[in-house]
């Protein structure tokens, strides 16, 4: 993602918009028995569709990203290997599997194993704000975060360092745990319908996502400890000032109820989020405006 892409669409705030992406690899690999894994360029990983320049937008601003519908494509890979992966260290050799994707029923079959589909999307941010960012890396911009929350009927704020925005969006799984451990999630191509508006009454250095069970703060670093820590840090920054809380008081209140979780542990960075449910937000009238509402 690069503030120098020049725009592919340019749309205004508030517009719907369909987004065809292609799977993390490019859909460089077949299930053809041919298939020569030496020929796929590793480097092309994580493509996102875009940019989109939602004309209204400027720096500083924040994107509300509102995910209406992911469409998967029938079918789709998982991989393993010595590349990436908490199991890298003990896979010699790199290994792939395909599968069938029953979108009417949302299931697919692992090794005769019925498997519920979750879609999701995998990376999804805007232009960062100094220099290009390669798509597999996470950052405040969003990116490649690896949420599984990030799904229909959620609702995404991303900080604006650009005029325009320059959002993308790709890299949908239609099966991903939390952590993404062997660097894959169940990679496949999609249609993902977004609508794309200007945020009024939030602001955040990081993304934030929002559903029906509550808000999500999420953020990289390079060691998972420093994005568990942030992480909490950001959402007590951004929910102090709508509450009558001391420090010491919205602290213990996050001790009590929020819960840390993992979005990803394979990038160059690794991805936290704080949950808080949405009790809290309903209990102390937390609007930001109007925006915290579904």
């Amino acid at each position: 993602m690069s503030a120098a892409i020049a725009p592919a669409l340019e749309i205004d705030a508030g517009d719907t918009v369909h987004i065809h992406t292609v799977d993390c690899f490019e859909n460089q690999i077949t299930s053809s028995p041919d298939m020569d894994f030496g020929t796929v360029d590793w480097s092309r990983q994580n493509p996102a569709t875009g940019p989109v320049f939602v004309r209204g937008l400027s720096a500083g601003d924040v994107l509300k990203v509102t995910i209406e519908k992911v469409e998967l494509d029938g079918s789709g890979l998982a991989t393993v290997g010595p590349q990436g992966g908490v199991m890298k260290d003990y896979i010699e050799e790199r290994h792939v599997k395909f599968f069938d994707l029953d979108t009417e029923n949302n299931t697919t079959v692992f090794n005769g194993m019925t498997v519920p589909l979750t879609p999701m999307i995998g990376v999804i941010g805007n232009a960062p704000a100094a220099g290009p960012v390669p798509n597999s890396t996470p950052g405040a911009h969003g990116g490649n975060m690896d949420c599984s929350k990030m799904t229909e009927g959620a609702v995404v704020y991303l900080p604006v360092f650009h005029e325009g925005a320059l959002f993308g969006i790709g890299d949908v799984h239609a099966k991903m745990g939390d952590g993404e451990v062997g660097i894959s999630g169940l990679e496949t191509s999609a249609r993902v319908t977004v609508r794309l508006e200007k945020a009024s009454g939030i602001s955040t250095d990081h993304p934030v996502l929002i559903d029906t069970d509550g808000l999500n703060m999420m953020v990289s670093h390079e060691s998972l400890d420093e994005a568990v820590d942030d992480s909490v840090r950001q959402m007590i920054k951004l929910l102090r000032p709508h509450t009558d809380l001391s420090l010491p008081e919205i602290a213990m209140l996050m001790s009590l109820i929020g819960e840390t979780q993992i979005n990803q542990v394979v990038d160059p960075l690794k991805t936290a989020r704080f949950f808080v449910p949405y009790y809290l937000l309903e209990h102390y009238s937390i609007d930001l405006g109007g925006e915290m509402k579904l």
